[in-house]
């Protein structure tokens, strides 16, 4: 069975199948903010939409970040770096993107698995 979460007509924030979890892309609360304050509110986001389907951070599968441009790498790490629980790090991948708007610097894609 499927489940669909906050579905909307372009997508659904949440999808669920087979006690696996996927969550819309997810961008920070204030796109004014600089990369480490958009990078924390960003995965703020997604650690509230893990909790409301039934799963956190510990259980992320995989995660693909699109940065803007690499010269935020370092300073995303960072704050991703001591996010992720410690021997819970993720299959992941980090791509520069063009983004949606022109103020986003950064965006996830998260895969994870019911607790």
């Amino acid at each position: 069975m499927i489940e669909r979460i906050e579905t909307a007509t372009r997508m659904s924030r949440i999808v669920k199948h087979n006690g696996t979890i996927y969550l819309c892309g997810q961008v920070c609360k204030d796109s004014e903010q600089g990369i480490t304050e958009q990078t924390t509110t960003m995965l703020e986001k997604v650690e509230e939409l893990l909790d409301k389907s039934g799963s956190d951070k510990a259980h992320i599968l995989s995660a693909t970040i699109y940065i803007k441009d690499m010269q935020y790498f370092a300073e995303m790490n960072a704050v991703w770096d001591a996010w992720v629980p410690e021997g819970h790090a993720p299959a992941r991948a980090c791509v520069e993107a063009k983004m949606a708007r022109e103020a986003l610097l950064v965006e996830i894609s998260v895969i994870a698995a019911e607790k």
